[in-house]
């Protein structure tokens, strides 16, 4: 068993686009620069866009963090938004989801341009990215592929499996497995709440992206040796053992099903780190695009 470790992956997307960044500066370009806004003070948001803003200073991107109450009115977000939509020197547009119920996210997304899109929500993004046009890759899908590709795990003509249909994870990567490029070109197949005879298709999988949000969920009876697992499930489960008093746990059951795996990531410090990765990754592109 190999582990997948994001961190180290992670790292090496960031030292590659900080020597980019400074060649950049060396040749009198611009510097790639993330606006991020946050609403309220919602703990894991808080700690997401805090390790993106640190991302920002590592790799030597400017960023600009912008947080609203609450309360904010979905006017004043929306306004916000055009004016960065707007501001030359922005290249990549985040709003950390998710928003307060009186918001619309899908309004939200679909006022950011495409071309500052670094999450890669925008149905313009997508239908690109479906079509295999250049588009910006949603990040948590895009990290997976990276970290598939650091690795040099073979995926043509591979089985995936992917559990879990969401727009953020399921559905991209499942796009992403079947293109027609290398990390890709595998026969694919999506679970989901209402998928038959779940386990017997698990066991048929040569890779398994586990993304539906139940901790340890996938057994180690329904996996064959040698697959490749991404587990991208993160939910914190009450443990009284812990001085936090909580343990972070993934979709997959990691002690029982690790053995049987070629590779498998970790969680925390599988996926998660790759996310942060792809997402500069992408704001590094939206700033190149301008030259």
């Amino acid at each position: 068993m190999n582990l997948l470790d994001g961190k180290i992956v992670s790292q090496a997307v960031k030292d590659r686009l900080k020597a980019q960044t400074e060649e950049r500066m060396l040749n009198g370009k611009k510097v790639p620069h993330l606006a991020a806004i946050l609403i309220g003070n919602n703990g894991a948001s808080e700690t997401y866009v805090a390790s993106k803003v640190k991302s920002c200073a590592e790799v030597g991107f400017k960023s600009t963090l912008i947080r609203f109450d609450e309360d904010v009115t979905e006017q004043n977000l929306i306004f916000k938004l055009t004016e960065l939509n707007e501001d030359f020197d922005i290249d990549g547009i985040l709003v950390q989801l998710p928003l307060p119920k009186h918001i619309s996210e899908q309004k939200v997304i679909e006022t950011i341009y495409p071309e500052k899109d670094v999450d890669g929500f925008h149905p313009e993004s997508v239908g690109r990215m479906v079509q295999g046009l250049p588009a910006y890759y949603p990040a948590t899908p895009y990290g997976i592929l990276l970290m598939l590709a650091h690795y040099k795990i073979e995926t043509k003509g591979k089985h995936a499996v992917v559990i879990g249909r969401s727009n953020i994870v399921g559905r991209p990567i499942s796009i992403m497995l079947s293109k027609n490029e290398y990390p890709g070109n595998c026969t694919v197949t999506v679970c989901h709440s209402h998928t038959h005879n779940l386990k017997e298709i698990c066991l048929q999988a040569d890779i398994i992206v586990a993304a539906l949000g139940i901790p340890e969920f996938l057994k180690a009876d329904m996996v064959k040796e040698g697959v490749v697992i991404v587990d991208v499930g993160i939910t914190r489960v009450i443990d009284e053992t812990k001085k936090s008093g909580f343990s972070i746990k993934g979709d997959v059951d990691f002690k029982e099903v690790a053995p049987k795996c070629s590779f498998i990531t970790p969680v925390p410090g599988g996926v998660g780190p790759m996310t942060i990765a792809a997402l500069m990754m992408n704001t590094f592109k939206a700033c190149e695009a301008k030259d």
